[in-house]
Parts: structure tokens; C-alpha cells; sequence
């Protein structure tokens, strides 16, 4: 197996979580070409015809590239929860108060919710990592949601959630106005209007979406002058839950850990790396596409064909938790299936 980078939490006690966040862009490693070869080679002789198996094909060999052998198997995925309050959520812009955050968080803790579940059907280790809950970020349509130092805590939090021992990563996230930041993350990452960014959430509709894209825009012409650095675009438009799924995205590409992406907010989070460093998801797939309309125009912009389409819009990582059966489907096929030479079958 390949040598993950060795590396130590680039973020703590820094107060730039802005250079912290380029340094640790600054050198990626890749997948291991021998391994890629190799199971490439392996498919080529399984007992089914060529590309019978579809995109689990190519997603066993992904995965087998990331963790460096020809047959690997899923033992230790991980879901990492992170959960984070917005100042921009007392204008309204979510259908629940932000108080349901912290509810929210009880409840994982208790095992209530979905993202439960899901992580223990398919064997996933969980953790949740509230964030500073009782001080959310500044409202980001007169200021910077975080300072410099604040980015690096959320960073450094994402960071330390991955565990070293874990083969694949799923970072979800709880913050009531989440997709608001969201959008307009996606729309200073890539362009556009705010409307064509600016979706439902959870569940807001009419008047309610109208002022929800209008905070949207504000928050565009507040920080326009300064959304040129993709890491600059987070710090102030962002969140901690969202600094905190693209800290541990990244720490999971230097210790060659493949990820699922789940939802809209952390593709959003996600695309703050990929605008940064380009190539710097090389190592995620994206587990759904949700009900979110943007969610699709930014696995678009991601070059990231999602494994699902289920009409989801939960969050908290339950899109990329289904998507483990897929992966695990996958690479139970590839390293578990005969050759034609092992079965004594013809190969034509």
C-alpha cells in the first residue's frame, strides 16, 4: 500500500487560516499508478464481459489507485458529523430556528437521526463534532462570517476528526442557514446569478426564497471585491461546519483516504479545495445528486457524476452513507469475483 504524506495539523494555532489553508494545498499526493495498473489488469480478466459491471468497474479501480492494492476491501469507513451556527439564520432564511441545530446535535448523540442509521447499516464508525454552537458566525451580508483565526479552528477541527485507520470518509454536517452559505459560496466560487444558486434549503418557498436569494446577493456585494481566493470565499461566506468538512476532506487526500461526498453544503465545501488547488478531489466521488437544484450545476462545475439520484435533501452526510453500499458493491465484485482462468471458463 502507498505511503500516505506525512503531515501534522497545519492549522493549529495559526490565526491565517487563509495561508494554512494554501500551504496544505501545496502538495497533494496522488493515487498509486502501480495499483491502478494493476487492478485495471485484474478487471480485464474477471468472469464477465468487458464493462459488463457499468461505473462499478471504474470505481473499484479509483478506490484500489487510493489505497494502493490491486483487491482492496471496505473495513473501516468513517462519518464525520460537524455542526455549526450562522449569524445570517435570524433573517429568516431557513424554515426551522437556529436553536434546531443544537437539538439536532442531541440527537445524534442519542442515535435518533437518519445519518444513525445509515452509518450503522453499512458499518461506518460515527462521530459528531459540534462547533462553537453557542456563538455563530457574524452575519455575512455586513461582515466576514469568521476572522482568520476562527477559519483556522473550524479547519483544524475537520482536520483532527479523520481517523488515520479509516478507508474511506463521509463528512456531513447540522447548521440551520447552511445552504444559504452555501449558495453563495457557489455562486462566488463559479458565477452566476443568486437565484440560480439559491434552492428550498429546508423547505422554504414564495415570498420566504425571494428574500432568501436577495440575503444572497447582499452577501455577493458586500465581500465582491474580495471573493478572488477560494479560501477567502470561505472565511467569508462559509460556516464552521463548512470549514470543517473541506479540513477533513483535505487531511483525508493527505492520508490517501478515499471520500463520498454527500449533499449540496459539502460539495460546496468540497469546491473551495478544487477552485484552490485544481485536481484537489481527485480522491471523492459524489455519492447524490439531491433535490437541491444546485446541487447538480455544482457537481457539474466539479466534474463529479453522482452514484444515486434518490430525490434526497437531508444533509448530514445520509446521500454519501447510501453510497457505501455502492462502493462496497463494487469492490466486492472486483476483489472477490474469479478470473475465467481461476473458474475455468472461457474467455472467448
Amino acid at each position: 500500500m502507498a505511503e500516505p504524506v506525512a503531515s501534522s495539523a497545519p492549522f493549529k494555532g495559526t490565526e491565517d487560516g487563509i495561508a494554512a489553508l494554501h500551504a496544505a494545498l501545496a502538495t497533494l499526493p496522488g493515487p498509486d499508478p502501480e495499483a491502478i495498473a494493476a487492478a485495471t489488469h485484474r478487471d480485464a480478466f474477471l468472469t464477465k464481459p468487458p464493462g459488463a459491471l457499468g461505473r462499478l468497474e471504474e470505481l473499484a479501480i479509483w478506490y484500489a489507485g487510493w489505497r494502493g492494492t490491486a483487491r482492496p476491501r471496505l473495513a473501516a469507513p468513517q462519518v464525520v458529523i460537524f455542526a455549526g451556527n450562522h449569524g445570517v439564520a435570524a433573517r429568516g432564511v431557513s424554515a426551522f430556528p437556529p436553536e434546531v441545530t443544537a437539538q439536532m446535535v442531541a440527537n445524534f448523540a442519542a442515535g435518533g437521526a437518519a445519518i444513525n442509521q445509515l452509518s450503522e447499516t453499512f458499518g461506518a464508525a460515527m462521530t459528531v463534532h459540534p462547533i462553537d454552537l453557542d456563538r455563530p458566525t457574524m452575519d455575512f451580508t455586513a461582515q466576514p462570517a469568521m476572522s482568520g483565526a476562527e477559519l483556522a479552528a473550524a479547519l483544524a477541527i475537520g482536520w483532527n476528526a479523520v481517523d488515520p485507520k479509516a478507508d474511506l470518509l463521509i463528512a456531513g454536517e447540522m447548521g440551520i442557514g447552511n445552504t444559504t452559505s452555501a449558495s453563495a459560496i457557489a455562486a462566488a466560487l463559479y458565477g452566476g446569478d443568486a437565484a440560480g444558486w439559491t434552492g428550498r434549503g429546508t423547505g422554504v418557498g414564495g415570498a420566504a426564497l425571494e428574500a432568501k436569494t436577495r440575503i444572497v446577493e447582499e452577501a455577493l456585494a458586500c465581500h465582491a471585491g474580495a471573493l478572488g481566493d477560494p479560501a477567502e470565499v470561505l472565511r467569508r461566506l462559509g460556516g464552521r461546519e463548512l470549514a470543517a468538512m473541506a479540513g477533513a476532506i483535505l487531511r483525508a487526500r493527505h492520508l490517501r483516504i478515499p471520500v463520498i461526498l454527500d449533499g449540496f453544503i459539502c460539495s460546496a465545501a468540497a469546491a473551495v479545495l478544487e477552485r484552490a488547488r485544481q485536481g484537489a478531489l481527485d480522491h471523492a466521488v459524489a455519492g447524490h445528486v439531491s433535490r437541491e437544484a444546485a446541487h447538480g450545476m455544482l457537481l457539474d462545475k466539479l466534474g463529479k457524476a453522482p452514484l444515486l439520484s434518490l430525490d434526497l435533501r437531508l444533509g448530514e452526510g445520509s446521500g454519501a452513507a447510501l453510497a457505501i453500499g455502492v462502493l462496497r458493491g463494487a469492490l466486492a465484485c472486483h476483489s472477490g469475483m474469479a478470473s475465467f482462468e481461476e473458474a475455468g471458463v472461457s474467455a472467448g
